[in-house]
């Protein structure tokens, strides 16, 4: 609140009023105050609170207690980041705040491709979050994705080459193949990355010269399968629950995109 001695004008208490709060000697003001000199005018002025948009995004919520959440991350959505519609900004509205003294806000402690399926973990206090980090930074945590990948494939083996000029490693495992008239076969291949650089299983995978079905970032030009997605899914971590100490194994089911190539899988 302000005060002031007025040497004022009429046009000029009625621009004032028409934002601000205005009393004359105590008097609630309005457009026919006349002002003479030499009154008490106190200024109120109102701070404007905008409502903030909320996004409206439903999640399937597949863990939660008072420390962490995963949800399941549909396709072509962000994580985080800059953007309106992500994950990290739909999670107040599909998890449960957290009853503990450190509760903050819901946010992701790792990072999924936007084209990329799967499971995903959520910190819900400040200690998780940082407890979650550091587990993910000493590779305690095991992940298993699944992709569809197209060409002849072998049975098994580690992909060592490096990214970014960085060590790295992935494992996988041929799990079933299938005949394709256009791809000539596809496979249903187990992931597990043992290093977490960008894009590491969609580069690992094409430099095999097995690019995962849908990559239009590190597929073959004339193998791109356009309007259908990644088929790259994120489908369990395992890690021992920093608090509670239990041993937490939580899975995402295959998408039905996936079942229609590998028909057993229904």
């Amino acid at each position: 609140m302000g005060i002031f001695d007025a040497v004022s004008t009429k046009s000029a208490l009625k621009k004032a009023l028409k934002k601000q709060y205005i009393r004359v000697n105590e008097d609630v003001a309005s457009s026919a105050t006349y002002i003479r000199g030499g009154e008490r005018i106190s200024l109120s002025i109102l701070e404007e609170v905008t409502p903030k948009k909320k996004l409206q995004l439903t999640l399937k919520v597949l863990f939660e207690d008072d420390y962490l959440a995963a949800i399941h991350k549909p396709a072509g959505i962000l994580v985080s980041g800059n953007s309106f519609k992500t994950i990290a900004n739909a999670l107040a509205q599909n998890l449960q705040k957290s009853p503990l003294p450190d509760a903050t806000t819901a946010h992701p402690v790792h990072r999924l491709d936007y084209a990329t399926t799967g499971i995903l973990l959520i910190g819900k206090t400040r200690s998780s979050i940082r407890a979650l980090n550091k587990i993910f930074e000493n590779r305690e945590v095991k992940k298993t994705y699944y992709a569809i990948t197209i060409g002849e494939m072998k049975a098994v083996g580690p992909i060592t080459s490096e990214i970014d000029g960085k060590k790295s490693q992935s494992n996988f495992t041929l799990c079933e193949s299938v005949t394709s008239e256009r791809f000539g076969k596809l496979n249903l291949v187990q992931l597990e990355p043992l290093t977490g650089r960008r894009h590491q299983l969609r580069k690992h995978l094409a430099q095999i010269g097995n690019p995962i079905l849908g990559d239009k970032d590190y597929g073959m030009e004339n193998l791109i399968l356009k309007g259908k997605g990644l088929y790259l899914h994120a489908y369990s971590l395992q890690f021992t629950h920093p608090f509670t100490k239990k041993e937490i194994y939580l899975k995402d089911e295959l998408p039905k995109r996936f079942k229609k190539i590998f028909d057993h899988l229904k």
